[in-house]
């Protein structure tokens, strides 16, 4: 499988190739939009990881164009913007998933083997787990029948956690996400907004539960089933 990698840094596109070859992944770098959509008209990648800063043009018109060409290939965003509404705008988009730069190479290629292994018809921006389902242009969460109101960090918690179904995330990974890797907040904030989520899930008669993974961070499972701490 060949993975494209749209960065204008060439040292961290060569550290990610680099790191991609050693799990088993080919990789084509580019430096531009305009170089990118000549290798994807070439070449039918497994997944892209796109930084927004590029020379020619915002990464962003290349998703939305990308998406609207009805694309699916998975695509991991890898940016320096790390406000909460730029990751809601990257995932509204059509991103399957967010880093903020600096990350660590070695989770970008967990995350990307991660979204490589789920069926097409599950990425984009309407996803679901059990009888939970989120759209997430709309931050609308809907249980069976059932529209469920939840605040704007809620949403985007369980949106990852859907993005990430069966799989640990953890904790900094919310951190991260939700607030930026310079964000201020309380040791226990994202255990509130869990805790939140968890009992709204469970007041709705989900049939998804959130585990907490002690010591690591948060798992979505179907079917209220038992997670293995550990």
């Amino acid at each position: 499988m060949r993975v494209l990698i749209i960065e204008d840094n060439t040292e961290l596109a060569g550290l990610i190739a680099k790191r991609l070859t050693q799990s088993g992944l080919e990789s084509d770098i580019v430096a531009t939009v305009e170089a990118a959509e000549h290798a994807i008209g070439a070449v039918d990648y497994a997944a892209i990881v796109l930084d927004l800063g590029l020379p020619d043009q915002d990464g962003l018109a290349f998703l939305r164009k990308l998406r609207d060409g009805e694309r699916s290939t998975p695509v991991l965003i890898a940016s320096a913007r790390n406000a909460l509404d730029d990751r809601v705008k990257g995932l509204r988009e059509g991103a399957d998933d967010y880093l903020t730069k600096p990350f660590s190479v070695d989770e970008l290629v967990a995350r990307l083997h991660a979204l490589m292994r789920r069926p097409r018809k599950l990425l984009g921006n309407v996803l679901a787990a059990g009888n939970v389902m989120i759209d997430s242009d709309k931050h609308q969460v809907n249980v069976g029948d059932r529209v469920l109101p939840m605040r704007l960090r809620e949403a985007v918690l369980l949106d990852l956690l859907i993005r990430h179904k069966n799989n640990v995330v953890p904790r900094r990974y919310f951190e991260d996400q939700l607030f930026g890797i310079d964000g201020n907040q309380d040791a226990n904030t994202i255990e509130v907004y869990v805790h939140r989520v968890r009992r709204q899930l469970f007041d709705a008669r989900a049939t998804v539960m959130v585990h907490n993974i002690r010591g690591v961070g948060y798992m979505l499972r179907e079917d209220n089933a038992p997670a293995v701490e550990t």
